[in-house]
């Protein structure tokens, strides 16, 4: 099967795909012997990687699409692929449907500004809290100066997600704190304007000054250097309320972002696991891709833009992999 395009093309057409939509467009190889892997388009680039590295020492081949989370968990349970990728935890309704899933990374969205946001100076010395964001992206707050403490009076422009989008989900989890959480439908009614997937929200914003929208952080850095890349900016978190304090300053470049949720000092949510799931257990080809995946494949998840399962969360992982359903 030929299949070598850059992750981010994936990410910009994998949004609206489902795998019976690009049957035949992944071209070459025989799909019937294929391994068919669709869901969340958040851990689609670490997926494609995978895939990439396995059939370079295996005689196997996959197909892979987007869709969201959703598509995943109702393409495998319908039985049109082997493997869905999930973007959030298993509902117990899924469970309960014979849905078998297993952790296989973690992951991490950030609120973004505009490069050129009237207080992005502000911003990144102070950093903005839980709070501030949750006033944000609700809307009791309307003007940048509001949110700082100073006479800019923009209006800040809120950006949401239009599709059924796992991150958007923990993004509602994230701001409504311990006592609650947002649903994406009303972060959806409340923002200016929704897009489809993580790459139109990042041009979004960077193309409007006074915009705010959350994206995953592959959209923030570069995927090579790992380095502040574009026009859009992370937005410090000041988890304390003290301002930003030395411990909280770890946007500079991608790596120190991954040390910062390693360590646990960016929150989780907004930081995620990410699920590899089957209707009931995986089996044949697809059983050996995931533990692969939950083995050697471990190594190249931090060089990608993610953080990879701690030794305890990879053994209870595996041991789950190996009893099954």
């Amino acid at each position: 099967m030929t299949r070598r395009y850059s992750r981010r093309s994936v990410v910009q057409f994998a949004g609206a795909g489902t795998v019976a939509a690009l049957a035949g467009c992944t071209g070459g190889g025989d799909s019937g012997d294929a391994v068919r892997i669709s869901g969340g388009v958040g851990p689609l680039p670490m997926v494609e990687v995978w895939a990439d590295l396995y059939e370079e020492e295996h005689d196997t081949t996959f197909d892979i699409s987007g869709g969201g989370t959703g598509v995943g968990v109702s393409d495998v349970l319908n039985g049109q692929v082997d493997i869905a990728m999930m973007g959030r935890e298993p509902q117990q309704e899924e469970n309960d449907q014979g849905l078998f899933a297993v952790p296989m990374l973690i992951d991490t969205v950030v609120a973004t500004v505009n490069e050129n946001n009237p207080v992005l100076d502000e911003i990144q010395s102070q950093g903005l809290t839980r709070e501030d964001l949750e006033a944000i992206f609700t809307r009791e707050v309307t003007t940048w100066g509001e949110v700082v403490g100073t006479d800019a009076d923009e209006e800040i422009v809120v950006y949401g997600r239009s599709d059924a989008s796992a991150a958007y989900k923990k993004w509602g989890d994230f701001l409504g704190g311990e006592d609650g959480a947002y649903t994406e439908s009303e972060l959806e009614d409340l923002a200016d304007a929704n897009h489809n997937g993580d790459q139109p929200v990042a041009e979004a914003v960077g193309s409007n000054e006074n915009a705010i929208s959350m994206n995953n952080i592959n959209y923030v850095y570069d995927l090579s250097s790992g380095e502040l890349e574009g026009n859009i900016r992370p937005v410090p978190l000041d988890r304390d309320g003290d301002g930003l304090s030395e411990e909280e300053d770890f946007y500079e470049t991608r790596d120190e972002f991954l040390s910062a949720v390693e360590a646990g000092d960016y929150p989780s949510p907004p930081a995620r696991e990410m699920f590899l799931a089957s209707d009931e257990g995986f089996e044949g080809e697809a059983a050996d891709f995931v533990e692969w995946v939950l083995s050697d494949g471990q190594e190249y998840v931090r060089e990608n833009g993610y953080v990879p399962l701690d030794d305890q969360r990879l053994e209870e992982a595996q041991t789950k992999l190996e009893e099954g359903p």
